[in-house]
């Protein structure tokens, strides 16, 4: 697939998650009439998600019909093209199903092993965070920076948890980094904290395990942004998701080492 081919994904992306926020809003301001069911512990799926991914879905199919398309709430569709999208339609649904104003309608593009596209669009702030591999990270149309010059004593690290994985992890990892002088921030958003890293809100992120969807868009924004990313195979992730820890170059070594320290038994 050549640059002109990638380009043109990466504005059908944008105008994709523009609709789908819009979507996805209006379900939003009538959040406590929705039909709500629970997959999980703590995890949660509604109406709007399943409607909202269809949404993309709908839209992907009739941009790029031989484009590949995994997402949260729906089967996966099978591709010729090489070129994989990876959506998640509400990133955040715990919070949208509360009325709290933390979600992001997230898209991925991937060719191969790599991440090329990513955009996590937040409709209550009007504020799309978008790259393309190679070409730099951005909030609308301002370019975006990690944080320089700063240590963990200085900043917020963003943390996640989840279901998929065992208490013990996050147990340690919060005092970990309270030892090491830093503060925690969780928004039960994976993908806007990592947002949020890339445009220099926060320090850092780490969590056990993330699916594709909730973070290869986000990844590869703080790529692009100037920030260091754990070191992962993007068609790794799309089978089988893994952990995610990125941050401000100053302070990437020692979340790694705060993580291997939290995660490395059970």
């Amino acid at each position: 697939m050549n640059a002109g081919d990638i380009d043109r994904r990466y504005a059908e992306a944008r105008r994709i998650a523009q609709g789908a926020g819009g979507l996805a809003l209006e379900y939003f301001r009538r959040f406590d009439g929705l039909n709500v069911e629970v997959k999980s512990h703590q995890d949660f799926v509604s109406e709007a998600d399943r409607n909202v991914e269809a949404f993309v879905r709908e839209a992907l199919v009739a941009a790029f019909p031989d484009d590949a398309i995994v997402g949260e709430e729906d089967a996966p569709k099978a591709g010729t093209s090489g070129f994989t999208w990876v959506i998640d339609p509400i990133d955040g649904t715990t919070n949208f199903i509360h009325g709290i104003p933390g979600w992001t309608v997230v898209l991925a593009g991937v060719a191969g092993t790599r991440t090329e596209v990513g955009v996590i669009h937040d409709p209550n702030h009007d504020e799309m965070f978008h790259c393309r591999r190679g070409q730099g990270a951005f909030c609308n149309d301002r370019q975006i920076g990690v944080l320089k010059g700063r240590d963990i004593h200085t900043g917020s690290v963003g943390v996640g948890f989840s279901g998929r994985t065992r208490a013990s992890g996050i147990k340690r990892l919060v005092p970990e980094i309270i030892d090491a002088g830093g503060v925690f921030y969780r928004n039960a958003s994976g993908a806007l904290s990592l947002a949020y890293v890339a445009s220099g809100k926060l320090l850092g992120y780490v969590e056990e395990h993330m699916n594709a969807w909730d973070c290869l868009a986000g990844q590869l924004l703080v790529a692009e942004a100037g920030g260091v990313v754990e070191d992962q195979n993007a068609a790794t992730m799309v089978a089988q998701g893994g952990r995610v820890i990125v941050g401000a170059p100053e302070v990437f070594d020692g979340l790694l080492a705060i993580a291997e320290r939290a995660f490395g038994s059970g």
